[in-house]
């Protein structure tokens, strides 16, 4: 009598534990899709340690050099000294 129960009870429990290893909660393809997005993760923070390094390294440049400050006033704000003549010579391709 002990064995009729004690087998169809140890497949049940069987049964439960490998649909929780393979499709419940914390399964290995759980573990798997977690483990791809902190790969991914970790990747976009490389990518951003990379840009602030560059942007640190650019803002130095501007605290400790004047001439990168007049630089980029010169390229991305068309400044000129006191004395220069700015001339703009129009793209023949570009329509008015």
């Amino acid at each position: 009598m002990l064995s009729r129960l004690l087998i169809p009870s140890l497949v049940v429990v069987f049964v439960v534990l490998q649909y929780k290893l393979w499709v419940g909660e914390g399964s290995l393809a759980e573990v798997a899709t977690l483990e791809r997005d902190i790969e991914t993760q970790q990747q976009a923070i490389e990518e951003m340690k990379k840009h602030n390094m560059a942007m640190q390294a650019e803002i130095d440049s501007f605290k400790n050099d004047q001439e990168a400050v007049e630089a980029r006033a010169r390229s991305d704000l068309g400044m000129i000294r006191e004395g220069e003549i700015y001339f703009q010579i129009p793209d023949k391709r570009e329509k008015p």
